[in-house]
Order: structure tokens, then sequence, then C-alpha cells
């Protein structure tokens, strides 16, 4: 390969993320109801992105939970880390398309995570489950709350490095 034809994996993750960004923006243009001038791009993406580490994380809670007999809160607590940990280089790369330092993002990233797990996962996840909650049903509704709280910081907080085009 000459220099010239040299790609950087950066190259590729900018690539990525601009082909990801264009399919949520022909997306958000196709929206009913006159959506599309209320739903950015950056939304549907992060719902997109936090759907599927969403099921990752359920599908992490039933193993740690059912499968393996961890108590409520452990189980929230590692699937959590592991979803989130994924969530935040997708949308680093894919979704914000961030070329800010990673550090002082992921610095921000963990004090966004830590209140969004005090407040939604442990304290709202474990309240309704000892509530009588089923833990699933009880990770869902706080899962909601969550979503609100996190695309907020991660567009105006965490990734405000980047605009919408």
């Amino acid at each position: 390969m000459t220099g010239g034809e040299q790609t950087t994996l950066n190259d590729h993750e900018t690539d990525l993320g601009q082909r990801f960004h264009a399919l949520m923006e022909v997306v958000v243009r196709r929206l009913p109801f006159g959506l599309s001038r209320l739903v950015a791009p950056s939304f549907l993406g992060f719902a997109l992105i936090n759907g599927c580490t969403f099921g990752i994380d359920l599908l992490l809670l039933t193993l740690f939970r059912s499968g393996l007999g961890w108590p409520v809160p452990v189980s929230f607590t590692v699937a959590y880390v592991i979803a989130f940990g994924l969530s935040f280089v997708l949308n680093r790369a894919l979704n914000f398309r961030s070329h800010a330092p990673v550090g002082p993002q992921a610095g921000l990233y963990a004090v966004a995570i830590l209140i969004n797990y005090l407040a939604f996962i442990l304290g709202l996840g474990s309240a309704l489950t000892a509530l009588g909650t089923q833990y699933h049903l009880s990770r869902i509704v706080a899962g909601a709350c969550e979503a609100a709280f996190m695309y907020s910081v991660m567009r105006w907080v965490i990734f405000r490095d980047t605009r919408e085009h």
C-alpha cells in the first residue's frame, strides 16, 4: 500500500459514523405528521443504539439473575456497566461522531451514568422490585426514565463538540 492508500482505524470510524448519520437523516426526513421537524437525527441514532444496548442489558440481567441467581442489585449493576460501556463507544463513534479527546468525555460519561445508575437503575428499579414489580418490568420502567436523561446529557454535555447537520 502506498502512503496515499493507507487508512487508519479513525478514518473507518469516521466513514462509518458519517454513513450512520446520513442514514438517520434519511429516516428522519421520512417521518410522518411533521415529526421530521421535531426529531433530530442524533435522537433517532440514540434510540436505535440504546435500544440495542438495552436489549443486551436485559439479556445480561436475565443471565445474571435467573441463570446465575445473583442478587437483583448486583445483576442490575453488572449488566448496566457492560451495556453502557458499549453505548458510549457506539454513540461516540457512530451517532455523535465526536473527535474531542476521549478522556474528558469518558469522565463526564462516568459521572452521568453514576447519577443515572443511582437515581433510575438502582433506585427506581430496585424500589419497584421491592414493591413487588417483576424485575424485568422494573428495569423497563427505569430504562424509560434513563433514556430521556442520558440522551440529554450525551447531546448537550458529553458530546457537545458535535453539531447536527
